[in-house]
Parts: structure tokens; C-alpha cells; sequence
């Protein structure tokens, strides 16, 4: 057997039993997701004045319907291990077994996030766009129980840090010799996403920078990545990664439309989609985002609207500078107004000289 850089895990890693209950290292590794990109939102979403929470407040709609979502998109993607005869019809319920998609996950999600978004206030795509970071996160940390379970693996390679994948594993190619070893798309998928994370992250950064430098010099700041320009550009990035995983991706029993996998289709919706997102909102929304909610529907605690001090500068800086110089510009209006209606009244006469016959 050829020496492999990412040894096969053993299968007792899988899974494990506490009590009466079987615990799949998955889906504490997807739970792991979760949490840092919930964590990760809400305080991003704090330092744009949102209230502490809120985060968790949406993603208790949006997870539910993305694990929905990434099963009915599997289930679709892969309709001949779910149809003909001998197939248990409840087969493609029992989500335990595996079988979950991320796209899915994303388009369920959506549909959660809009829901729950509605119902706290928040606008849709302030939200996407401080989840966008933490989304590549979770998706990172999740990739690691694909690792556990033996699958997302490439074709055969030489590499020195090639994969082994256990012969009795469910997606080892069949006819493929004991020792072969494979392409670790797991851990592509996970260093593209967290090199996604900083590329995102230095974007923002540094367009926040150039809108408080506008604001220094008198002039006007733009929009920066925000009405969902930064989700946009997770889309195309993630799309981007994807298409060219996908294309060495070893998964026998995907569609394949044209010859080509279902993924790959899909991958370059996203990035047509991201494409779309940062151009139109570019065009529907060039003034800056000075709330993150809904008009009317802003919390009614002073406190959460001052958001995280900490936070303050990277996030919102360019954003609340330029609604506190919104503020200051009214202020001086309204006192130029006073001004020039208080030497009219200071010369009128108590009398009206016009009426004293």
C-alpha cells in the first residue's frame, strides 16, 4: 500500500453511542458549523447597530429549512439511489444515513433567513451580507465530517498528501485496486473557503477605509459592500471553487445532464447569480446602508444601536459616519433656518404700525 499523507480514519470516528442515542460525528462537525457562523453574524450584525441575538433569532428559521433543502436537493441529485424497485419509498427521509447537499442547504437557508428576517425587521440582504463570511466558516468546519465519513474525494493521484479511502467504504469506485489513494477535496474545499474568509474579509476592509477617507476629505461616501455586494461576492468565490472541485469529484450516482455533474450546473448559477447581485443592487442602491433594519422596525433599545464599540470601525465605521454627518447636516440646516427667521422677528414691531389710525 502506497504511503498516504491523510490516513483513512477509523470508522469508529463516525459515529458513537450515548445512552440510547447514536451520536454522527457529522453532524456535531455540521452543529460546530453552525455555531461559529451564527456567533460570527451576530456580532458583525452588532457592530452595524443590530440587537444582540438577533442572529440566533434567524437562524432558528433558517436552519431547520436549509437541512430541509440540502436533503431535497440530494434526493434530486441523486434520484437513482432514491427510485425503482426494491427502494424503501421512506429511504429519502431518513437524513441520518447521509445524503445532504450544501446547495440545498443555501436555497433552504434563503427561504429561512427571508422568514425570520421578516418577522425581526432586519432588512434580507444585511444580513446576507454580514452572514457571508461566517458562512465560509461553517462550511470549512463542516467539510471535516466529510473526512470522517470517507467521501467528497477526487480522482486517483501520486500527490504526497493523497487520500486513503477504506475499500468498504460506500464511495470507493468499484474496480479500483486496495491502497489506491485520491485527491483530498475536502481539505481544497476547506482551505479555498477560509482563504474566501480573508479575501472577503480584506475587500471589506479596505473598501470601509477608502468611504471614511471620502468622508475625511468632505466628500461623499458609496454604498462599500453592503444591500448584499459582499453575499454576492461569496457566491461567485464559493461558485468559483466548486466548479473546478467538482470537475475531479469521484460521486458515481449524480446526475450528470449533458455530461455534466449536477454541482457543476449549479456552480455556475451561483456565480451568475453573485454576478447579478453586486451589479444590480450596485445600480439600485449607490447611497450608503445607514441601517441595517427595515424603516420603522428598528429596535426600541437605544442600547443596540450603538452596536459593538469593538466592532465599530471595521464594520460600520463609513456607514455610521455618514448618518451621524446626515444628523449634523440636518442640525445645521435647522440652525440656519433659526438664524435667519430670528432678525425678522427681532425688527418687527410689537404694533402694527399699519393698524394704529
Amino acid at each position: 500500500m502506497l504511503p498516504a499523507s491523510i490516513p483513512s480514519p477509523d470508522p469508529v470516528w463516525s459515529q458513537f453511542s450515548l445512552g440510547p442515542l447514536t451520536i454522527h460525528t457529522y453532524a456535531l462537525c455540521l452543529l460546530g458549523g453552525i455555531v461559529a457562523a451564527a456567533w460570527i453574524t451576530d456580532r458583525r450584525l452588532r457592530a452595524r447597530g443590530a440587537a444582540p441575538g438577533i442572529a440566533v433569532d434567524i437562524a432558528m428559521w433558517a436552519v431547520p429549512i436549509g437541512i430541509v433543502g440540502a436533503r431535497i436537493y440530494h434526493v434530486l441529485t441523486h434520484l437513482d439511489d432514491f427510485t425503482g424497485p426494491g427502494v424503501d419509498a421512506w429511504a429519502w427521509v431518513r437524513i441520518w444515513e447521509g445524503g445532504n447537499a450544501l446547495f440545498g442547504s443555501l436555497l433552504g437557508g434563503a427561504v429561512g433567513v427571508w422568514i425570520g428576517c421578516r418577522i425581526s425587521g432586519l432588512r434580507f440582504w444585511s444580513f446576507a451580507d454580514a452572514l457571508a463570511p461566517g458562512l465560509l466558516v461553517a462550511q470549512a468546519i463542516g467539510r471535516l465530517g466529510n473526512y470522517v465519513n470517507q467521501e467528497l474525494f477526487g480522482l486517483p493521484t501520486t500527490l504526497p498528501w493523497g487520500l486513503e479511502i477504506r475499500s468498504d467504504a460506500p464511495m470507493f469506485p468499484a474496480g479500483t485496486p486496495e491502497g489506491t489513494l485520491f485527491h483530498p477535496l475536502f481539505l481544497y474545499e476547506m482551505i479555498w473557503n477560509l482563504i474566501g474568509v480573508a479575501v472577503l474579509l480584506l475587500v471589506e476592509r479596505r473598501v470601509v477605509r477608502r468611504n471614511e477617507a471620502l468622508l475625511a476629505d468632505g466628500g461623499t461616501p458609496g454604498a462599500g459592500l453592503r444591500w448584499g455586494r459582499l453575499f454576492g461576492l461569496y457566491l461567485i468565490w464559493y461558485g468559483l471553487g466548486r466548479s473546478w472541485l467538482e470537475s475531479i469529484r469521484i460521486d458515481p450516482t449524480s446526475d450528470a445532464p449533458l455530461g455534466v455533474p449536477a454541482n457543476i450546473w449549479t456552480s455556475g448559477v451561483a456565480i451568475l447569480l453573485g454576478i447579478a447581485i453586486v451589479v444590480v443592487q450596485g445600480r439600485r442602491h449607490p447611497e450608503p446602508e445607514l441601517s441595517v433594519y427595515v424603516p420603522g422596525r428598528e429596535p426600541e433599545d437605544e442600547d443596540a444601536e450603538g452596536g459593538d464599540a469593538e466592532g465599530q470601525t471595521a464594520e460600520g465605521g463609513a456607514a455610521g459616519a455618514a448618518k451621524k454627518a446626515e444628523a449634523k447636516k440636518v442640525d445645521a440646516e435647522s440652525t440656519t433656518t433659526k438664524a435667519e427667521a430670528e432678525p425678522a422677528d427681532a425688527d418687527a414691531s410689537p404694533v402694527d404700525p399699519a393698524g394704529s389710525k
